[in-house]
């Protein structure tokens, strides 16, 4: 018999201490965020399936827990990814002309893990810009995700750049079913060269020599010259080689303190994807800590198709692993009383912010997330707050 208390793989829960500090990182993110302008939004965990799984591609579908609305009889599904019901929210409900920033922060649901040690229900956060096509918008979503992670007390970080155009200008004008073309971006993510020789054994010469030569063109800012070199002068391409540049030259002057790399074969959700796109690792990080970019078709669904750039944090609680340790929380100690003095007291240092633990009768020891430093004593007939 399975036990009642036990949870579904790859769910768990939050206990005290990693709680507060997940509950630290959120309102930290926001505040960065709401300082470059965004506004929060809080889409519902439940929506019709298809505006959820709207121009995201097989693989969000799925990723996504599927239910019959007991009310309509339609299918519904719990969020996998918040960033097209924000699309959503921007193209119907709010339907404002110009620059629109919004963020959000809440949970998703995954059918199945993202890795080993990856949970089925991140805390997902993200910031979106819509109505700006040009690269200024794709420099401030950049600045916003990395300003987040330092915000955070997260250091040794690489931001890894790529753009979908690459392999879209390689294929472009080639004859190309779904099926091989999701074939070919398995191989290029996998950098397998014998498959990428065997799946374009009918392209033209230029698009083959094109994509084996993406499997190798990652690392430092030389990449993009080797790619220059390496891959044909065609305008959509040549178009994310200088985007790219600009995007790298900012970091380094902006954040000098991160890490700039390049792998010109990321295609990790490609189908979502229209340009210019990031990763950002953290040291000792096996998966990116954020994935971002620029993603215009998300919104044509919704009849508003919008320039959109944007971010989402694959999972703050992954974040408390590298974010800077901060310790228990200071707290003042109190004894349990009726004495109306006290409680007054003990009123008045919760209001002016103090984390004040009263101890209950017969456990006067424990407090146990709370360091207690300071107590509330009696001193000549009245409570004073002494140093431990």
């Amino acid at each position: 018999m399975t036990s009642a208390w036990l949870l579904p793989e790859h769910i768990a829960d939050v206990l005290p201490s990693e709680a507060r500090r997940v509950e630290e990182l959120r309102r930290s993110v926001l505040d960065t965020a709401r300082r470059y302008g965004h506004e929060l939004v809080i889409p519902p965990l439940l929506e019709h399936l298809e505006s959820l799984l709207s121009g995201t591609g097989h693989e969000l579908d799925l990723r996504t827990f599927k239910l019959v609305d007991q009310l309509s009889g339609r299918m519904l599904g719990l969020r996998a990814d918040t960033t097209p019901q924000v699309a959503r929210i921007d193209a119907h409900l709010l339907n404002r002309h110009g620059v629109t920033r919004l963020c959000y922060c809440g949970p998703v649901a995954h059918t199945l893990p993202a890795g080993l040690q990856t949970s089925r229900e991140p805390l997902q956060f993200g910031a979106e810009v819509y109505g700006h096509a040009g690269l200024e918008a794709d420099l401030e979503v950049q600045d916003l995700a990395l300003d987040s992670l330092a915000a955070c007390g997260v250091g040794g970080l690489v931001l890894d750049l790529a753009d979908a155009r690459i392999v879209r200008g390689l294929l472009d004008g080639v004859a190309c079913d779904a099926a091989l073309s999701q074939a070919v971006y398995a191989a290029l993510a996998a950098k397998d060269a014998t498959a990428l020789r065997r799946l374009g054994a009918e392209f033209p010469e230029e698009t083959q020599r094109g994509l084996l030569a993406l499997t190798s063109l990652y690392g430092a800012a030389d990449v993009l010259d080797s790619a220059e070199t390496a891959l044909p002068q065609r305008p959509m391409i040549s178009a994310a080689l200088r985007d790219l540049r600009c995007l790298a030259a900012h970091a380094a002057l902006a954040h000098p303190e991160v890490t700039v790399g390049f792998d010109l074969a990321d295609l990790s959700g490609y189908a979502y994807y229209s340009g210019a796109r990031f990763a950002i690792y953290a040291k000792g990080s096996s998966d990116a800590l954020v994935r971002g970019g620029r993603y215009d078709e998300v919104g044509a669904v919704f009849g508003r198709n919008r320039p959109a750039v944007g971010f989402s944090a694959i999972d703050l609680k992954q974040w408390v692993r590298h974010a800077g340790a901060t310790g228990r929380r200071a707290a003042i100690r109190a004894p349990w009383s009726e004495d109306q003095t006290l409680r007054s007291a003990v009123r008045a240092l919760r209001a002016q912010g103090e984390t004040v633990v009263c101890m209950l009768p017969g456990h006067e020891h424990e407090t146990l997330e709370f360091a207690c430093d300071r107590e509330i004593v009696a001193v000549g007939g009245e409570w004073q707050v002494r140093v431990l």
